[in-house]
């Protein structure tokens, strides 16, 4: 559903969020190896969680990214899937036609238009902080 780009950036939010916690900083390497993904690929995706505010980097020796831990709380997995999806998830066909709508719907259409505003409302309404606590206290994992 969601592109493995965006799989990694929210991956990678609840890991900075998680450290963050801690008043930690991380490299994008420790961030590359938590999320089993390739570095260069990783730091293109923490560009674009920069750009949209999500998380911050900080340059220099004690550099890396965080997130103010004020702010974690107000941080939506939304806010993550448009850094790095943009909106096409809410809007796309669920057979990929390209001329799918109201007017000329596919055969999953209107099913299809069921998934997307649930799928919508869970990402407006689940925040990092819930996704990082559940983590914290063993709840939940972010890798196997």
């Amino acid at each position: 559903m969601f592109s493995k780009a965006c799989e990694y950036g929210i991956r990678a939010s609840i890991f900075i969020a998680l450290n963050s916690f801690e008043g930690r900083r991380v490299s994008p390497k420790e961030i590359a190896a938590e999320i089993d993904s390739p570095q260069a690929f990783t730091a293109k995706i923490l560009q674009a969680l920069v750009r949209h505010n999500v998380i911050q980097s900080v340059k220099g020796a004690y550099g890396g990214f965080e997130i103010d831990k004020n702010r974690i709380k107000d941080i939506k997995l939304s806010d993550i899937v448009d850094a790095i999806d943009g909106d096409n998830i809410y809007k796309g066909c669920g057979l990929g036609l390209k001329a799918c709508d109201e007017d000329r719907p596919c055969p999953m259409h209107d099913k299809f238009k069921v998934v997307r505003e649930e799928l919508k409302t869970m990402l407006e309404s689940t925040n990092l902080e819930d996704l990082a606590l559940d983590i914290k206290e063993g709840d939940t994992f972010l890798r196997r």
